[in-house]
């Protein structure tokens, strides 16, 4: 059975390469290039890859994308569970820049089909998981049916909210466990619930005391990983669960790398952390945020989405790790959910 269930997209991504992303009305030259991708395909990868047992449940089409979908996870070794759809597989239009920012359309196609009863039907592989996690390129009651499965289990609940601008529900909230927004995506939160608007660019940049108060008001129950690209990761927790670790907040710097697109990078820290917290459940939190923090990094020096995702045995090397088991076996503390 699987220790990590990933609910969420495939999309067929078409990228194009350019110097600078498109302004309104601009026509550019640039390279283009197609292949994998899909938030929830992008994580189940890293998951698989980053060391765990890994099932992904998505709505495919009965097309070449489809069949490109089924596989790429038999390769990976991932347990597919798609539900058939008449829709074309999804697909992504991704521009990407000289200095690896990008710029992405989504075309649900068959993503938007995922239905709350086939998402039911899996039940048993998300009771059995230690972590389950999604996101929300997927429609929203079968998100929430994934996140209440997940709670009535007693599992660890990861809700990456992304797209930006596709939590409406207070609900998926309220069943998540952790929560892992970009900058975009946080402020975004906030504003939906109920505070002032506040400019991405400035979230790096706040002091710690500022923005862990933030992340209370948003999940008071559960932790906040705020990604922040260059700048790291931000971690907040609820005084009443510091998940082993010894303080409410830190954060934990950026790793240098040699960025080259950074199409899949919050992909890759989603799903090396669901693996790294279903494979040493007691250890110290703080250990699997700077293994996904060093897995995400990884993924930016190759080109693409889930072929980018960098297997245990690269980052291992690149970080001078003995391995992943013995790095983590060294922080553990035990830790409730």
């Amino acid at each position: 059975m699987a220790n990590v269930v990933v609910i969420g997209s495939f999309n067929v991504d078409h990228v194009w390469r350019c110097t600078a992303l498109p302004a309104a009305g601009e026509t550019l030259s640039g390279s283009y290039t197609s292949g994998p991708g899909g938030k929830g395909f992008n994580q189940a990868i890293a998951a698989a890859r980053a060391g765990a047992q890994t099932t992904f449940v998505c709505a495919l089409g009965d097309d070449v994308g489809g069949q490109q979908a089924r596989e790429l996870a038999t390769a990976d070794a991932i347990d597919l569970r798609d539900q058939r759809s008449d829709r074309p597989t999804g697909t992504a239009g991704i521009y990407v820049d000289a200095e690896g920012r990008n710029s992405i359309v989504i075309g649900p196609g068959a993503n938007a089909a995922l239905s709350v009863a086939f998402v039911a039907q899996q039940r048993d592989v998300i009771a059995s998981a230690n972590v389950v996690l999604v996101q929300l390129e997927s429609p929203l009651d079968a998100i929430t049916q994934a996140l209440q499965l997940t709670h009535d289990a007693k599992r660890i609940a990861v809700l990456n909210p992304a797209p930006a601008n596709a939590i409406t529900r207070t609900a998926l909230l309220l069943l998540t466990d952790i929560l892992t927004p970009n900058e975009t995506e946080f402020v975004a939160l906030l504003a939906r619930h109920g505070n002032e608007r506040i400019d991405a660019d400035r979230i790096a940049a706040m002091d710690d005391a500022q923005l862990h108060a933030l992340c209370r008001q948003l999940l008071p129950h559960g932790s906040v990983l705020v990604t922040l690209g260059a700048s790291g990761v931000f971690v907040s927790h609820p005084q009443s669960n510091l998940r082993g670790d010894a303080a409410a907040c830190y954060r934990i710097a950026a790793e240098a790398v040699d960025v080259i697109d950074t199409t899949g990078a919050g992909d890759a820290f989603n799903g090396a952390l669901a693996a790294s917290l279903a494979n040493r459940a007691n250890a110290v939190f703080s250990g699997h945020v700077r293994f996904a923090n060093r897995y995400a990094a990884m993924s930016t020096e190759k080109p693409g989405a889930a072929s980018a995702m960098p297997h245990l045995a690269e980052v291992d090397k690149r970080f001078g790790i003995l391995s992943h088991e013995d790095f983590l076996r060294s922080q553990e503390r035990t830790w409730a959910r």
